[in-house]
């Protein structure tokens, strides 16, 4: 079978001290359907625009075919999308067109509409559609749910179960596991590739990450034991030299010879020590350096937060939503459900205080601190300085967060613009959790953000049990956190 082969390949960026890879080997046979994970910030989209030719790199990239990367560059939105899907795909039959659609789930009559008139799940169906009619292309599919509900994430991942030949870059755990049969993951220290779904590869890394504490604390012990041993045959040997030059009992020579002996078998034992640290180091080579979050909520004079009893929102004569009901209680953690369009975000608005046009009763506490957490992260731009001191936020807290979110001290001397989505969606999350707020307000936190720092987040708030209402599509993450699910 045709496969990509990858051989010491190292890349770093314009400008910048650190390899993103360095001398990194493996191959890829073009039939799989390959997902590829890893932290945020670790090089997933660089390698992607790297197999397209995007950049200089050493070593080598062979391939026996070519890619296409999704999603797509859309000019000219006012295009039918059938005339978007022609552009891409020219000679493509309207049938085969249809025949795509239908096992998206998505009527063929958007491709009679404007493609900026298109929901963005209906956008990413139809361009997802385009993308699996090129022919001989092994086909890099970037994060492709973000503007998908839970219902339409698990229509497509249903839909790249029965394709093949692709890499899939998404940290939707179940959407993954739904369709792909191997793993590629860049780790801390290297990149590998296994076979199986994501639960498997995870089971396996924490197998891995269990050996090597195991071992590391074996070495450490090790290392001690060299230390003391050490110290107490110096400790004997001193003692027992004074003694006996004291006495008189050895010429000069006699001791210059002790001497050396005793420092061959300190050299010994030095060595012996010396290995043991080199092999210490070779340990924890891929344990990410997670730490657990913490987070404090002031005390609120009431239990009752919010009750919605009726509420129908507004933006002019068009409902966003209709006869909502449902109350927000201390300790609450409410997952707010609904396919795109269903007015979770508008919910979220009103209970942030925006003017929206509203019937129905609708009560919200008073002197109730809340921090709000947008979809779009888009708009951050200056320092990292600049936006702790316009936030006032505590600066060894907030960077603490940061750090344990896997940013490097490096990434602080950034521009906030240059952060990938991930570590933009990071930082407005480590500013939530900085906040002295009674409840949270987070719209879809998890977008672009990685599995790890998805894992570190659901055990905050297992822990910590914050009262906070979320809208979030990554079906584990609500499973496991929410007391209540209120669907739209």
């Amino acid at each position: 079978m045709p496969q990509i082969n990858i051989s010491n390949l190292t890349f770093a960026y314009d400008g910048s001290y650190d390899n993103i890879f360095e001398n990194v080997s493996f191959q890829l046979d073009t039939d799989w359907k390959l997902g590829f994970t890893g932290r945020n910030g670790r090089g997933k989209t660089t390698f992607l625009n790297l197999l397209l030719g995007k950049y200089e790199y050493r070593g080598t990239i062979s391939a026996l075919c070519g890619f296409e990367y999704f999603p797509y560059e859309v000019q000219n939105g006012s295009r039918s999308a059938l005339e978007i899907i022609e552009n891409i795909c020219p000679g493509v039959k309207e049938w085969e067109i249809t025949r795509e659609l239908r096992l998206l789930e998505t009527d063929e009559e958007i491709l009679t509409r404007p493609f900026e008139t298109l929901s963005y799940g209906e956008r990413t169906k139809a361009l997802l559609a385009a993308l699996f009619l090129k022919e001989n292309s092994f086909l890099l599919i970037d994060e492709p749910t973000n503007h998908l509900d839970m219902h339409g994430r698990q229509v497509v991942s249903g839909y790249l179960k029965s394709k093949k030949g692709f890499i899939l870059v998404s940290h939707d755990r179940a959407f993954l596991d739904g369709c792909v049969d191997h793993i590629l993951s860049i780790n801390r220290a290297d990149i590998e590739v296994q076979h199986g779904n994501f639960s498997s590869w995870l089971k396996n890394k924490e197998l891995q990450d269990n050996f090597e504490l195991a071992e590391n604390e074996k070495l450490k012990k090790e290392i001690k034991r060299l230390e003391k041993s050490a110290r107490e045959k110096a400790d004997w040997s001193n003692k027992t030299e004074a003694s006996k030059i004291g006495t008189g009992a050895y010429d000069r020579g006699y001791i210059g010879h002790k001497a050396a002996k005793m420092m061959k078998r300190s050299k010994v034992i030095e060595a012996r020590q010396q290995t043991a640290i080199e092999e210490k180091s070779k340990l924890l080579k891929n344990i990410e350096a997670s730490g657990s979050l913490k987070i404090t909520q002031p005390d609120y004079h009431s239990n009752r937060f919010a009750a919605l009893d009726g509420v129908s929102v507004f933006y002019g004569e068009k409902a966003a939503c209709k006869n909502i009901s449902f109350e927000i209680e201390r300790g609450d953690r409410i997952a707010l459900q609904g396919k795109n369009g269903s007015g979770k975000s508008s919910i979220i608005k009103l209970l942030c205080g925006e003017d929206l046009k509203y019937t129905g009763d609708f009560y919200k506490g008073s002197r109730l601190d809340i921090s709000y957490v947008p979809q779009d992260a888009s708009y951050l731009y200056g320092s990292l300085s600049e936006y702790i001191k316009t936030h006032r936020l505590d600066e060894s807290l907030f960077k603490a967060i940061l750090r344990k979110l896997d940013f490097s001290r490096v990434q602080f001397e950034k521009e906030l613009s240059d952060y990938s989505g991930g570590q933009k969606k990071k930082v407005l999350i480590a500013k939530s959790l900085c906040d002295k707020s009674h409840l949270l307000l987070w719209d879809e936190p998890l977008n672009y953000i990685d599995v790890i720092s998805r894992i570190q987040i659901e055990e905050l708030l297992l822990e910590y049990k914050p009262t906070i209402l979320f809208v979030e599509h990554d079906s584990v993450f609500c499973t496991k956190t929410a007391t209540k699910q209120v669907v739209l």
